[in-house]
């Protein structure tokens, strides 16, 4: 619907009238910093930041039922700047006009519901919350649609001027930063640093057909993160990655489209995520607990953070039950299927820290659980999930894998419903599935493929037929029959088919 098709009352209501003020938040000494410029780290302590909005307490003015109906109203809106991310605009930039958002189609992916065989084997009743769906096939895009919308915020504000975006990535990362920089242009180039060796061909595809310079360095993940920091700090760039406080904001409408999809009543809900950088689950908390202390909704869901055995610097941290003891240490990480969670030193874990704790406190119990899987889970269960109609990465794997352990843990009961964050499309990371099918994965992987899940092509060509059709030599007549009848039969044997009767 048109603006001017609502009613008077709820055409003033729908257009974002919050007057937010925003700060950057520092983690560590409680700083706060103007947002004019581009920060990423305190300049005082060197810590992460949080975007603060000085204004949320205005928010709460207004009930939380006036809230939802607001967003259900949105919903059936046209206007671009209102469709994606920025629907909830007053709980994720405020300050950012309208006229600035960038709205690429990302946001309200669907939640598909597990079949009744593939709950049946969980053990546990979910869905997928399909983040491929997004434009570069990502969740990255919705970190991207809040950063770039700030961005351009501050071009048209004289802040800045032409605008080199920079990030390290393991994939989605740098296929989502080089999109939305690419709709930009000129205003906005982009280059990437990727680890050599380490990001699947299809991945690779995305930044260099959005035209950004990509560069392949030596190491892992957090080797490139190094040097993409160094860069921010000596040089004019903006930093995308999730260090950058503004793609911790979009990301937060991952959780407030949940809450609106299950008519705001959460309490039910596990809501799990696979942890890399640690951005994601930084947003997610951040988000319901914004939609809780506003009353959007009126308690907190279960959150599972999942992270490999290869790659586990989270779970680690919180497998000491004594908080006064916790100390975080980075891990050397070893291959994994998940390779965008393949972080030994995740940028966002003080976020995390913090908001767990906040989390749980708000709630009044413990409500943030970590578990870690291994690699043959992750693969085992994103084979199980798309074999039974989604289209899940192996993150997607890796978020079902924790269920699973979860609920063997006794922490999910059978009255739960859980959400399973599928984070990417399943083609990006097909290279994969074909190691397993074929049995050709490195044995540092420690995965070998179960008979349930290897699937590969069958070629069929009876041993009668002298001749078949091949490209640029078509068969005609009785030959061209005699192929597509016997072909026909050496299939329906195959499977089992007994022929209809005439």
């Amino acid at each position: 619907m048109r603006l001017e098709d609502f009613a008077p009352p709820w055409r003033e209501r729908l257009l974002p009238a919050h007057p937010g003020r925003m700060v950057y938040r520092c983690l560590g000494c409680g700083a706060q910093f103007g947002i004019e410029r581009l920060l990423y780290v305190c300049p005082q302590c060197r810590e992460v930041l949080l975007l603060e909005d000085l204004h949320f307490d205005r928010l709460r003015e207004r009930p939380g039922a006036e809230w939802r109906a607001i967003f259900d109203h949105r919903k059936m809106l046209t206007l671009p700047a209102l469709r994606g991310i920025y629907r909830y605009h007053e709980f994720i930039g405020p300050v950012v006009p309208l006229e600035a958002v960038v709205y690429l189609g990302e946001g309200h992916t669907p939640v598909i519901r597990a079949n009744p065989p593939l709950r049946d084997r969980a053990g546990v009743d979910f869905g997928f919350k399909h983040e491929g769906q997004n434009p570069s096939a990502s969740f990255k895009d919705r970190g991207m649609a809040s950063a770039f919308s700030y961005i351009r915020t501050l071009l048209a504000a004289g802040h800045l001027s032409q605008v080199l975006a920079v990030c390290a990535s393991t994939g989605d990362t740098s296929a989502a930063a080089a999109l939305y920089a690419a709709y930009l242009q000129p205003g906005i180039r982009s280059a990437v640093l990727l680890p050599h060796g380490k990001v699947t061909p299809q991945q690779l595809s995305q930044p260099l057909g959005s035209g950004a310079v990509v560069y392949e360095i030596p190491g892992v993940f957090d080797d490139c993160m190094k040097v993409v920091e160094a860069l921010s700090e000596d040089y004019p760039v903006a930093l995308l990655n999730s260090k950058n406080a503004w793609r911790i904001l979009g990301q937060e409408s991952y959780a407030y489209e949940i809450a609106q999809d299950f008519d705001y009543d959460v309490g039910r809900l596990v809501v799990a995520v696979p942890i890399g950088n640690a951005g994601n689950i930084t947003a997610v908390l951040s988000g319901f607990l914004k939609f809780h202390e506003a009353g959007v909704i009126r308690e907190l869901p279960k959150i599972l953070g999942v992270q490999s055995e290869h790659a586990d610097p989270v779970v680690r941290y919180y497998e000491e039950a004594d908080p006064a003891r916790r100390r975080f240490v980075p891990v050397t990480v070893r291959p994994s299927v998940a390779q965008a969670a393949m972080i030994g030193n995740p940028v966002s874990m003080p976020r995390v820290i913090r908001l767990v704790d906040r989390y749980n406190q708000s709630a009044g119990r413990e409500r943030v659980f970590f578990v870690r899987v291994s690699e043959q889970e992750i693969m085992d269960w994103q084979l199980a999930a798309n074999g039974n109609g989604h289209i899940a990465c192996t993150h997607g794997g890796e978020a079902l894998a924790g269920l699973v352990r979860a609920k063997q843990a006794g922490w999910i009961g059978p009255e739960e419903f859980a959400v399973l964050d599928a984070t990417a499309h399943a083609l990006k990371f097909s290279g994969f599935q074909e190691l397993y099918f074929e049995d050709r994965f490195p044995p540092e992987f420690g995965i070998r493929p179960k008979p349930e899940f290897r699937r590969r092509p069958v070629f069929i060509r009876p041993a009668d037929l002298e001749r078949v059709p091949a490209p640029g030599a078509p068969l005609e007549g009785e030959a061209m029959r005699r192929f597509v009848r016997r072909t026909a039969e050496e299939i329906a044997s195959r499977l089992g088919l007994a022929r209809t009767g005439a």
